[in-house]
């Protein structure tokens, strides 16, 4: 018999006014994965994230976490998740382990209890140094591994943590993932929201790409590299005026536009076949005169498919999703 899904959403809607966050979204997590929700800001990540956790009332689907219904069984849900926002929700004043005993006693958890999995939390995340130092001390860095710890603190099943590595520096980045892989190895299942495709390919069982508050594509990463149906051309020219040059001479061996990055001197684009296509444009750039620094092929990123899915680049940073961001509407 099949396992009921630990996270499911199905055919989701949300507005915000005019704006269409969530539009026919559906997607599922099994137990004891990482499901990652992979997309640009705006894309709809977190205004998905704040429906499974119950924060939002969805304006129509369904959705269910740990079996429980987003709607009808909102405070169960509640006791059997841990959320971890973009932004550390931590009391200053307060030092590290003070937050985390008042996060346990918020559970209703015993004074014994909640004192121990603090100290377990702080050992786990590194803060054991610093944990009756006041939080208004602390580094980004060390806030946002704090602001996970009070997530861990009922050990729920089910963690949501919405772009958890966003501008944090790479070793405390490798840490997080690192807990993450331990969590879920333990059991627990992750929904994860990022703009890391790096992050998303090392982490997720599953990747859900949004954009615009639609599921453009889903599958693991070896599948949605698959869709693009080739490898990837890749031209870095030695002088940054022969870019856009370049990249018209090689746009007629591809299979879409060229993809130009000026900070790189670089244009890439997928191809169907392999050596043909780069010896065709490693001749025509020859006979055109435009000086190379590399000329190589090589297999799909998810950088590649997201540009492919979404006509443009991931752009990690930090924003407000009902912002300054795109809408696809539908029209009556």
């Amino acid at each position: 018999m099949t396992q009921a899904p630990m996270i499911e959403a199905e055919a989701l809607t949300k507005r915000f006014g005019s704006t269409l966050a969530l539009d026919d979204v559906t997607v599922r997590a099994p137990a004891g994965q990482v499901l990652a929700l992979l997309g640009p800001n705006g894309a709809g990540k977190t205004t998905l994230v704040r429906v499974l956790t119950t924060l939002l009332t969805p304006d129509s689907g369904r959705a269910r976490v740990a079996g429980f219904d987003v709607v009808a069984n909102a405070s169960a849900i509640r006791s059997v998740i841990g959320l971890a926002g973009q932004y550390a929700s931590v009391d200053e004043l307060l030092t590290g382990r003070e937050n985390l005993e008042l996060a346990g006693l918020l559970y209703h958890l015993g004074k014994p209890v909640y004192r121990l999995r603090a100290r377990e939390a702080l050992e786990r995340m590194s803060l054991t140094d610093v944990a009756d130092r006041p939080v208004r001390t602390y580094s980004g860095g060390m806030r946002r591994r704090l602001d996970l710890a009070a997530s861990l603190i009922r050990q729920p099943p089910v963690l949501f943590l919405d772009e958890p590595t966003t501008g944090l520096d790479p070793r405390t980045r490798n840490e997080l993932w690192l807990l993450i892989s331990e969590l879920v190895a333990e059991g627990t299942t992750v929904l994860l929201t990022t703009q890391y495709m790096d992050e998303a390919e090392h982490l997720a069982a599953a990747i859900v790409v949004l954009d615009a508050g639609q599921v453009v594509a889903a599958g693991t990463a070896d599948q949605l590299k698959d869709r693009l149906g080739g490898n990837v051309l890749e031209v870095r020219v030695t002088h940054r005026a022969d870019l856009e040059r370049a990249a018209a001479l090689i746009a007629g061996t591809g299979s879409a536009a060229p993809r130009l990055e000026p900070e790189l001197n670089k244009a890439s684009m997928p191809v169907k076949g392999g050596p043909g296509e780069l010896i065709a444009a490693g001749r025509a750039l020859e006979d055109a005169g435009v000086a190379l620094d590399d000329l190589g092929i090589r297999r799909p990123s998810l950088d590649d498919v997201f540009l492919a899915l979404t006509g443009h680049a991931a752009r990690p940073g930090n924003g407000d999703e009902r912002t300054g961001r795109r809408r696809k509407e539908r029209t009556a």
